[in-house]
């Protein structure tokens, strides 16, 4: 365990923490507060802590050469996706006091300088960058200066290419976490990468390291705690009848609660170390082995390694493996087959 932690609303990430869930609503709202609402106070049914919301002002986060591009999930342009799903800024205050009503911290992603600025204002704890904007350097320094703690997702990058915004949040002085991530939706395992949260974790000592999930079911994320990831980041959705470009890949309620309980036991286990429990100790009472004679043995012998074994149960005064102490001892009383032996037997 490292004691190393940062903090965002009170909540301790790191290590020596159970993996923070966060349940990234971004767009399945489709721009309907009411379906956002609902998706939240769900959430909050199933013991969620954070809720990411996405923060789309369109005319400042992209040029007009987005109505042309049409991305993979969708039917029409990515302006067009954005423009129809995002809240108004009226909206998204609501669904932060809200989320904040339910005893949950709200966080969001923000594309653009001017959304940057809305949050920031808006008082967010924190602030998520997406794997999209994760080497755009004038936003990563835009949202530094701010202060405050920083979750990034590195899809789309390599170690080198994460350098320079990383060297960005290190100049800033703030803390930060990296989430390993897939840019696919849903993301096949044969290209997500679990081994990405150990180079991240190897590459950048000062980080928190995460595992942001586009991949269908829960076991991608759940293994990436086995191997030190602290945040786990899924879409999520109140419903998967739902319309839209990230219901695919999004957990419904019901998964968020197991990916939340279940997380949290791989990380108990994950810390464990090495050792027999105190739970264990009636199972070792019976189930190991104690030393016994093989055959009816006369006093005065000398025991060879042919003339004892080891049978359970565990009761005996010589355990199994201290075989090879007895061999060489001679007897100083007759002993019959399957007799547990004693110190008190022995001699030499």
């Amino acid at each position: 365990m490292s004691n190393r932690s940062m903090t965002i609303a009170g909540r301790k990430i790191g290590p020596d923490h159970p993996p923070l869930v966060i349940a990234e609503i971004g767009i399945n709202h489709g721009g309907d507060l009411e379906v956002a609402k609902e998706m939240v106070r769900r959430a909050a049914g199933s013991g969620c802590e954070m809720i990411k919301h996405q923060t789309h002002f369109v005319e400042d986060e992209m040029t007009d050469e987005a109505k042309q591009i049409f991305p993979p999930n969708a039917d029409v342009s990515i302006w067009d996706v954005m423009a129809q799903c995002a809240l108004s800024a009226e909206d998204e205050l609501e669904l932060k006091r809200y989320t904040e009503e339910l005893g949950m911290i709200f966080i969001s992603t923000p594309f653009s300088r001017k959304a940057a600025d809305f949050l920031n204002e808006a008082d967010v704890p924190a602030f998520k960058i997406g794997s999209g904007e994760a080497d755009n350097l004038p936003l990563i320094r835009h949202i530094a200066r701010m202060g405050k703690p920083v979750i990034m997702s590195t899809g789309m990058q390599t170690i080198d290419t994460m350098r320079r915004s990383v060297a960005i949040l290190d100049e800033a002085g703030v803390d930060y976490a990296l989430l390993e991530c897939t840019n696919l939706y849903p993301s096949p395992p044969e290209i997500v990468s679990l081994r990405g949260v150990t180079d991240l974790k190897e590459a950048f000592p000062n980080a928190f390291v995460g595992f942001s999930d586009h991949s269908i079911g829960p076991e991608m994320a759940l293994a990436s705690v086995a191997l030190g990831a602290c945040i786990l980041e899924r879409h999520y959705t109140d419903t998967r009848y739902r319309k839209g470009p990230d219901i695919i890949n999004s957990m419904d309620p019901s998964e968020l609660r197991h990916l939340i309980e279940r997380s949290r036991e791989i990380w108990i286990a994950a810390n464990n170390p090495k050792q027999r429990t105190e739970a264990e100790e009636p199972v070792y009472a019976f189930a190991r082995a104690s030393v016994v004679a093989d055959a009816d043995l006369p006093a005065g012998h000398v025991i060879t390694e042919a003339d004892i074994w080891a049978r359970r149960p565990g009761s005996g005064e010589i355990p199994g493996y201290e075989f090879d102490t007895v061999v060489g001892k001679t007897l100083k009383t007759a002993v019959t087959r399957n007799q547990q032996l004693k110190w008190s037997d022995l001699a030499g």
